[in-house]
């Protein structure tokens, strides 16, 4: 079922460059039929990825192309195309930033490189606030004139609170991309339902995995080689959603638990950079369990 999450009110009614994403049953005839579509649109393919998926039988595909066509006059002539394969579709304009709600708590490592990325032009977001569950980063968010509010979560009444302000925030900003980073609270599945395919999660990864308190002192106690982080969507299975991006670095016995735990942070903050840089630039795509990434 062809689906286009935005309208054109959301994007300037102008000749420009411009992301087409889309996912459909993989058969012959897709690349041609889109390729005419462009060509009526007087467009020009400037970059091109395609991927076919022998486990699910999909068929994936982004496309930057330029054209002097309005997006009105781009997704009319697209329609055809998109109603005889059935796509889920997205169209959109390239470089346009993404409406991001940022989650955090009480470390401050992620959340400072988004907010400097963001403040550099190196990452194609826009975030109207961040919220948290403390107050400890007001400093930090306000050092980059972002807006920040903190509501504590105590119990089970309060935790639900804190969800519905997610939510009303979201309404009220339109927001596109929810980010926990470092955000160490679970989501409810109600929540994770409503937030799916568009919240993003980062947590240290280690070989062997090490949970609960102080991972980074049981990690040297072990003598891990191996520190990394993994990006993933946020589902209701925690830490198990689609994988967005993994790092890993290497270490050895001279390392103390706290330059362990320096490395880790900034594998963390590197790797949610990047799984929220492709999300932003509409090149992650759900294939099931699993992500596609046309980097």
């Amino acid at each position: 079922m062809a689906s286009d999450p935005l309208s054109p009110a959301d994007v300037p009614d102008r000749a420009g460059h411009w992301v087409l994403s889309l996912v459909c049953r993989d058969e012959p005839g897709i690349v041609h039929a889109i390729s005419g579509a462009i060509v009526a649109a007087r467009g020009n393919i400037t970059e091109s990825q395609q991927f076919s998926s022998a486990d699910t039988g999909r068929f994936f595909m982004r496309l930057q192309v330029e054209t002097d066509a309005t997006r009105e006059e781009f997704a009319a002539l697209l329609e055809p195309v998109i109603s005889r394969f059935s796509m889920s579709w997205q169209l959109d304009q390239e470089g346009r930033h993404k409406r991001t709600l940022v989650l955090v708590s009480t470390a401050g490592h992620c959340l400072n490189d988004l907010l400097f990325r963001r403040r550099s032009g190196q990452l194609p977001v826009d975030i109207p606030l961040v919220l948290s569950n403390h107050p400890v980063l007001r400093e930090l968010a306000e050092f980059y004139g972002v807006p920040f509010e903190s509501r504590p979560i105590v119990d089970a009444e309060s935790k639900a609170a804190f969800e519905r302000r997610i939510l009303e925030v979201v309404d009220e900003h339109d927001i596109e991309l929810v980010v926990l980073a470092r955000y160490m609270q679970i989501l409810s599945p109600e929540l994770c339902e409503k937030l799916a395919g568009r919240a993003i999660n980062i947590h240290h990864s280690f070989l062997p995995g090490f949970a609960g308190a102080n991972p980074y002192r049981q990690a040297h106690a072990r003598g891990v080689k191996l520190i990394g982080a993994t990006a993933h969507f946020v589902t209701s299975e925690l830490d198990e959603g689609p994988i967005i991006e993994q790092n890993v670095v290497r270490v050895d016995h001279t390392r103390t638990p706290a330059e362990l735990v320096g490395i880790g942070q900034d594998e963390e903050s590197r790797t949610l950079r990047q799984a929220v840089t492709w999300f932003a630039q509409d090149r992650v795509l759900l294939d099931g369990a699993r992500t596609i990434i046309f980097r």
